[in-house]
């Protein structure tokens, strides 16, 4: 079978890249990509787990479905393309960050050196067509995101879930190996941020959990300028 990713999540994955749901999912997309405009581009459905190999992976940050705005979705939940306007659940994302951190809001919204160090930026669904939210739910992606969380669930080395909103908090289900952590909150979006996203102190939270464990922590300040340029 051809190589959809490019290191082990591939085989992790193996049997989900073979199932008869995946295959269907497949179809729908090659349809979907020659007839409507989708999100993200082609060569970037795969990008959060091109840059967080499964053995690399300290933190999950669940998403829902990608932006579906021009030239916003990325391959990564939460995150922009360089050069695209921050989204607001971004914005609110900053914010709390910088109440946490005391670490200045970027200027840009490119995610890309959270996920090199290993923080795995995974939407439920990874794709969604132009102008139409949740509109490539049900077609075969949340089973497949289902496998990935269960995989990391398997796993020896601790993994620090952040689930944000009902969507990923579902998930939660799914993770009963007692070395993991799960830390809960609403959505960042404007509609549910202030119902106790805000002042929820994730990074401090995940990074508390990195220092007992011994593990590097994570930088959560992003760099002044993007790591990737406009694709």
């Amino acid at each position: 079978m051809k190589k959809i990713i490019h290191n082990d999540w591939q085989e992790i994955l193996e049997d989900e890249f073979s199932s008869p749901s995946y295959q269907q999912l497949r179809e729908f997309l090659k349809k979907e990509y020659q007839s409507e405009t989708v999100y993200p581009p082609m060569n970037q459905i795969w990008d959060a787990f091109e840059l967080t190999p499964y053995h690399k992976v300290k933190v999950i940050i669940l998403g829902q479905d990608p932006y579906h705005g021009p030239n916003q979705a990325n391959g990564l939940s939460f995150s922009v393309a360089p050069g695209i306007k921050i989204p607001p659940s971004l914005r609110n994302i900053y914010k709390e960050m910088e109440s946490d951190l005391g670490a200045p809001p970027a200027k840009h919204g490119d995610l890309t050196n959270w996920a090199k160090q290993g923080v795995f930026l995974l939407n439920s669904v990874l794709t969604v067509r132009g102008g139409q939210a949740y509109s490539h739910r049900g077609k075969g992606w949340e089973l497949l995101t289902d496998a990935v969380i269960r995989a990391l669930n398997e796993r020896e080395e601790p993994v620090i879930f952040l689930l944000w909103g009902n969507a990923s908090i579902a998930k939660k289900a799914f993770i009963t190996n007692k070395k993991h952590v799960v830390f809960t909150a609403p959505h960042p979006s404007p509609l549910s941020a202030y119902r106790g996203f805000f002042d929820s102190k994730p990074f401090s939270k995940v990074n508390e959990v990195l220092k007992d464990l011994g593990e590097e922590l994570i930088e959560w300040r992003l760099p002044e300028h993007p790591e990737r340029g406009k694709e």
